[in-house]
């Protein structure tokens, strides 16, 4: 099978054969260019998008889409590597001006939900008064993956009193093989503290010639329960990613490309292919957080809800302050130790079919055109002498009978979707434009036949389609407290226009539709930063922890490619769950894009500002860095029917572009440079400091120093604080102009 694979992409673009069986050529001219490229490559439901952005300018040089490769044998690796083809064809790329190579997969979440996965061996250790207890936490039973797809396992405990050795691991091993198990995993009680055993394990595993991991490899937080499961479903994932990641950096390398190959992470950041041969359960949500970075890199969002609207479905997630939320990642209703973004899918799209009851639309979707097999009649020319009729269609066994088709004896089946219906009531004007001459003489034709106006029949589904989104919306708006008259919805995919105007117009919030809207996500991908997140059990941690953490996080992305002089990292304390959180992200190169060209006025960021603290005038500009200002203006708020009125500081960073970067609703601000911040911040933070029954409550805090936040707002004490300032700002002259922001607790 291997042998077939590299003769199916031998070829320098095996999809554009010529009618000789030869490749077309991709122009070389022979000069050295100046371009650095970075391809982004998204896999989407129904197609593949990639596309190529130039590193200096983030303008979109070129795009290409072809089918997703689901059924192929090689999987949606055959698509991503057709696309990439493709697309350095149609924009005459050499392989020498790509800088990066990223693409998003659906693979391991493909896997997980048709049960496409191996058999794990556990060997679970334990000694003393707690093998008991680690006996029963490691023997994972089989885990329902999506309904009726299960992951099998088989156990065997090793009591660790005695020292462990090789011949106790293989006696192990081979009972596993035996059983069934393909693949493997070690896990003790404490493994986090104390990994050598399970390290030996590996070790075992590896020279005998399989695959497997430790748990602690996998998450270093406490619940050898929680933590054993995400060890064995991310081993069960090895086998097929393997397979995948090796055929598609193969194909990469054959075309000439040496650039760095990179994996979308589900926390919106990207990694390099060998880390996810490590650890492929980090893609889980590969292709929705796609999108998100999208919105953050590309959209430049520092505060919205992100509707990225494909022809199925619509994957809803919100950013705060610049940063997607992230939350505790979930299979199949197991909780696992993975950071995934808060990505929540509705089955509304693009290309999503009414059912209808006579004129009556009585639902909408969340069968797609796509999935049904019909066409769009937005986009297909239809003869006027051919003959046409209605019916109803059950798409797939087990779906409602009652949805829309439209047939002809001759052309074959269409539909109306919501984008026939943005189209009617004049919402769709770019990419979801209708191009069919006939669009508007086969919509009165469906309206007369159907008992209703065409535009209400549009304004019907449309209503439908909507309210689906709007429940997620709002239950976001709830979850994460945010406030409606400050909320913009910004829509992304080739669907945006087909759902997202008309569930704004009934939220009663600003919308925008993206730029390059239908390949947002394979530009998210090109632009993703490396990403790491470490997690650790820490009871009571000192400032020594924190920097060890912090150093552990750092690391990774080094390790990983991102440029030095990038990384930044941000580290919480969570002290319910006694836990540390560092989060570090860096470019894969030094950012040399000039800001000059597109460096606002003073007028022109003071009105941004203005706008979204939403006062007329009284802004005031009241320090900044040679890329950051910040702006306060003074607000009231009545309270108790206007008895008691209270005043606060309602600021704003905003970065040379106007961009907002940071909101907070009431804050101190102190100008400085970086060798005094830190007596400023100790003053600061104890005159800010709340006592109540719960003990001290320290307001958040904020640096600012050039084009870096230093956000220290998930820290608890103040040594924290401080420590962890100084270590983020070690790099700079002690003489950098630097801003520091106390944001009061109510």
């Amino acid at each position: 099978m291997v042998g077939r694979r590299r003769r199916t992409y031998r070829c320098r673009n095996p999809v554009l054969l010529t009618d000789r069986g030869v490749c077309s050529g991709t122009l070389r001219s022979g000069k050295v260019s100046s371009r650095r490229i970075k391809i982004g490559i998204d896999v989407g439901g129904t197609f593949t998008h990639a596309v190529a952005v130039d590193a200096e300018s983030l303008e979109v040089v070129g795009t290409s889409m072809v089918p997703t490769t689901h059924t192929a044998g090689e999987g949606v690796a055959r698509g991503v590597v057709e696309s990439m083809h493709r697309l350095l064809d149609q924009t005459h790329i050499s392989p020498e001006e790509v800088a990066l190579i990223a693409h998003s997969t659906t693979q391991a979440t493909n896997a997980l939900l048709e049960g496409d996965v191996a058999a794990v061996g556990i060997i679970g250790m334990g000694k003393g008064a707690e093998k008991w207890r680690a006996r029963g936490q490691t023997r994972i039973d089989r885990l329902e993956l999506a309904p009726g797809k299960y992951l099998k396992t088989h156990h065997r405990f090793i009591d660790t009193g005695e020292p462990l050795d090789a011949l106790r691991v293989e006696r192990a091993l081979e009972d596993l093989r035996n059983e069934g198990a393909e693949v493997f995993v070690a896990s003790e009680a404490f493994g986090v503290d104390h990994p050598d055993n399970e390290r030996l394990v590996v070790e075992v595993l590896t020279r005998k010639g399989y695959l497997g991991t430790s748990a602690s490899e996998i998450s270093q937080l406490y619940g050898l329960r929680v933590r054993t499961r995400t060890a064995v479903i991310n081993a069960s994932m090895m086998p097929k990613m393997l397979e995948t990641a090796n055929m598609t950096e193969r194909a990469v390398r054959e075309s000439g490309i040496r650039a760095p190959l990179m994996i979308m992470r589900s926390d919106g950041g990207i990694m390099d292919i060998n880390e996810m041969r490590r650890r492929p359960i980090l893609t889980m949500l590969s292709g929705p957080a796609a999108g998100v970075t999208a919105a953050l890199m590309y959209v430049k969002i520092s505060d919205g809800i992100f509707l990225e609207v494909g022809g199925t479905s619509t994957d809803i997630s919100i950013i705060k302050n610049g940063r997607p939320v992230v939350r505790t990642g979930e299979v199949g209703g197991h909780r696992l130790h993975v950071r995934t973004l808060d990505i929540r899918t509705v089955g509304i799209g693009g290309g999503s079919v009414p059912r209808m009851r006579g004129p009556k639309v009585i639902d909408v979707g969340p069968r797609s055109a796509h999935i049904a097999g019909l066409r769009y009649l937005a986009f297909s020319e239809v003869g006027e002498d051919d003959r046409w009729s209605i019916k109803s269609i059950q798409p797939k066994p087990g779906d409602p009978d009652d949805y829309l088709c439209i047939t002809s004896e001759r052309q074959g089946n269409f539909t109306f979707t919501t984008t026939e219906a943005a189209n009617l009531t004049g919402l769709a004007t770019t990419y979801a434009k209708a191009s069919a001459r006939s669009f508007e003489r086969m919509a009165r034709w469906l309206g007369e036949h159907v008992g209703v106006e065409p535009k209400r029949l549009a304004e019907q589904i449309l209503e439908k389609a909507s309210s689906k989104v709007i429940s997620v919306v709002r239950d976001f708006i709830e979850d994460y407290k945010l406030v409606p008259e400050h909320l913009v919805l910004v829509g992304g995919g080739g669907g945006a226009e087909a759902v997202v105007p008309h569930t704004a117009t009934k939220l009663g919030v600003e919308h925008r539709i993206t730029r390059h809207a239908e390949v947002i996500s394979a530009i998210g991908v090109a632009l993703g930063m490396i990403r790491e997140t470490i997690e650790r059990s820490i009871v009571q941690p000192t400032e020594a922890d924190l920097l060890e953490v912090r150093r552990a996080a750092m690391h990774s992305v080094l390790r990983m490619g991102a440029a030095p002089e990038t990384v930044e990292v941000r580290v919480e304390v969570d002290p319910k769950q006694k836990r540390v959180i560092a989060t570090a992200s860096g470019w894969p190169e030094m950012r040399t894009r000039s800001l000059t060209a597109s460096k606002l006025s003073y007028e022109q960021l003071s009105a941004v500002a203005a706008k979204s603290v939403g006062v007329q005038d009284g802004v005031v500009c009241v320090g900044h860095t040679e890329f950051l200002y910040v702006f306060q203006a003074k607000k009231t708020t009545s309270k108790l029917l206007g008895l008691m009125k209270s005043t606060s500081l309602a600021t704003r960073v905003i970065d040379a572009e106007g961009v907002i970067r940071l909101k907070l609703s009431d804050a101190v601000v102190q100008t400085g440079v970086v060798g005094t911040i830190q007596s400023q911040l100790n003053q600061l933070v104890d005159e800010f400091t709340m006592y109540g029954d719960a003990g001290a409550l320290q307001p958040d805090v904020y640096v600012l120093v050039a084009g870096r936040i230093v956000d220290l707002s998930g820290l608890i004490n103040k040594e924290q604080v401080l420590s962890l300032l100084e270590a983020e700002t070690e790099s700079f002259s002690r003489d950098e102009p630097a801003i520091v922001l106390v944001s009061k607790k109510e």
